[in-house]
Formats: C-alpha cells, structure tokens, sequence
C-alpha cells in the first residue's frame, strides 16, 4: 500500500533591511533626527575648534615673551618683564596655585561629601529641602562677594586660628606663624573651599539619589546597619560622580581670581609656612598685573596663563581617567 509523504514548508518572515537598520541607528531616518544629529556634531567640532584657537593663541604669545626673557621661565622667583633685560619666573605661582588648591580640596570635599549624605540618606525630606535649597543659592553666589566677606570677616577672625595651630602644630614648621594679618595661602585654601562646597555638595547629592532602591533594600534585608548600605552601596555607586564633581570644584579653585586677590597679600617668595603671607596664583597675579603691564608684561601673563590653562587640561585628563578605570562601582553589575 503506497503512502503518500507531505512535507510541510514553514512560512518564512520577512527580514528587516539592514540598510534601514543602520540609518536609524545613525539617526538618520527623519530630516528633523538629521538637523539635530548635524547641529550636535557642529557643536562638538566647534568646542574643540575653541579649544585649539585659544592653544594657539596662548602658546604663540607665550613663545614671544618666553623667547625675550633672561630669567628660567620655570624656577625663577622674579617676575619683572618690564625690566631690561625681562626677567619673569613662574614657580611662585605654581606654587601657590597648587598649594591653595590642594588645602581647599582637603577640606572642601568631605565636608560636602557628608552633606549630600545627610541631605539624601540621614535628614527628614522637611529638613533636607531647605538645606539644599541654601545649598543650591550659595552655588550661585558671584565670587566678588565671597572675596568681600573674605576680606572683611574671614580675615579679621581667623588670628584665634592661627595661633591655635601655631602653638599645638608650629613645631612642623609648615604651620608655624610669625604673627601679622591672616592674609596667606592657608586663609586662601580655607575661602577657596568655601566657595567650592556648594558644587561638590550638589553634584554628589545628585549621585547618590540615583543609587538603585533595591541594592539599599537588599542591603538592609542582609541585617546591614544605615552606614553599612552607606559603604556598601551608596558610596561604590557614587564614587565616579564625587570624583567628577571634586574635578568641577578644583577647576574653579585653580582658576579663582577676584576672590583671591582680595585676599591674599601677594609675595614672589614661597614660604615654608602656610600661614605667613607670601606667594600667589596664575589668575590672581594676571587679575592684579594686567591693566599696568606693558606689551612684553602682557605677553608675559599670558605665558603663565598657558601654564594654568596646561593644568587644567591635565587635570581633567586625570579625572577621566580615574572615572573610566572606576566603571564597576558604577553599580550596574552589582
């Protein structure tokens, strides 16, 4: 008995074209999604165009000026390009630029740090909204009037200060005091964190309130106390954000200007004590020399402001890379 064998054909679905696959995925598909995706890459161009001018611009007046000067560019402790022969040095700047930076950051971004965990994780929503609220208006505070508050109450009360660190840690040197006006590098670290509080605070409260829900909840169904989930979760997951958002305040302490001058009683000499007057910084030594320079003395100005403007690159350079190799305490493998 012959049996007849059917064989059944499943029907085939069509296949997505890939052209049309890639077209969308470059955004490409509508004349609007192209308008935008041009007027993007413009803008991304046009910052880097920015960028390369003003490199440009800096590093051709600085070789004019470098090329006139007698004195090393680098370590010399003189700054007279106005004289003959121009003799100007940058190591006092650096110095102090660095130094004031440095003591802002040390003090500034635990204290911010807390804050934005208080705010987010300890205070009651009645009492962190407030405080945040200050927060945000204090960020906005032009840096004249930090300079103002600086010059006239920072500095008149901080003598008792000074001769508290003086008397326990004097012996170190570096905090010795020889008595005078509070006018140095320390009291300039001190209005610099002040100033670069408000960004670091608002910025890592913003970080951690994305922490997920779950990994706080799993934390405390495990038994985990409120600083445990803190350490565990909150902080691994906020890390590359405090990281950035303590880029954005040293880039606004390195490149301070009214508010330090205001401040500070600028030497070309670099003390061994933070607390005696006595260096200065990039921006508050061009603030406070530019209107009375001559064409060399300008050219020379901008010779130090292409150092800072150097330091600024690599400093953000560095806080990319910190923030890349941190990837996986972003909390999405967690």
């Amino acid at each position: 008995m012959d049996t007849s064998t059917q064989t059944t054909t499943a029907p085939q679905t069509p296949q997505p074209s890939v052209t049309v696959d890639k077209r969308a995925a470059r955004g490409a598909t509508r004349p609007g999604d192209r308008v935008f995706l041009g007027l993007s890459r413009g803008s991304g161009i046009l910052v880097l165009v920015i960028m390369a001018a003003i490199a440009a611009f800096l590093t051709y007046r600085a070789l004019l000026a470098i090329g006139e000067n007698e004195a090393n560019f680098f370590t010399s402790f003189e700054w007279n390009p106005s004289g003959i022969p121009p003799k100007f040095g940058i190591a006092v700047l650096a110095f102090g630029t660095i130094v004031s930076s440095i003591i802002a950051m040390v003090i500034a971004v635990p204290i911010a740090v807390g804050i934005a965990l208080f705010i987010t994780h300890y205070a009651p929503r009645k009492l962190g909204g407030p405080i945040a609220y200050v927060i945000d208006l204090l960020a906005a505070v032009p840096s004249i009037v930090y300079g103002l508050w600086g010059a006239l109450v920072l500095v008149p009360h901080l003598d008792g200060l000074y001769g508290w660190l003086d008397e326990y840690l004097g012996w170190t040197g570096v905090l010795e005091w020889h008595g005078g006006a509070p006018r140095s590098l320390f009291t300039v670290g001190i209005l610099l964190a002040i100033m670069i509080l408000p960004i670091i605070t608002n910025v890592s409260r913003e970080v951690f309130r994305q922490v997920p829900r779950m990994h706080e909840e799993a934390a405390l169904a495990l038994g985990a106390t409120r600083w445990e989930v803190i350490r565990m979760s909150v902080l691994p997951f906020g890390r590359s954000g405090v990281i950035s958002a303590s880029m954005l305040g040293l880039g606004r302490a390195l490149g301070e200007t009214m508010a330090v001058a205001m401040v500070l009683s600028p030497s070309f000499d670099i003390s061994a004590s933070l607390l005696d007057p006595g260096g200065g910084t990039f921006a508050q030594n061009i603030a406070s020399k530019f209107n009375e320079a001559t064409v060399m003395g300008r050219d020379a100005l901008i010779a130090s402001g292409l150092v800072l403007f150097v330091i600024t690159l690599l400093v953000n350079g560095a806080a990319r890379l910190i923030i890349a190799r941190r990837k996986e305490y972003s909390g999405a493998n967690a």
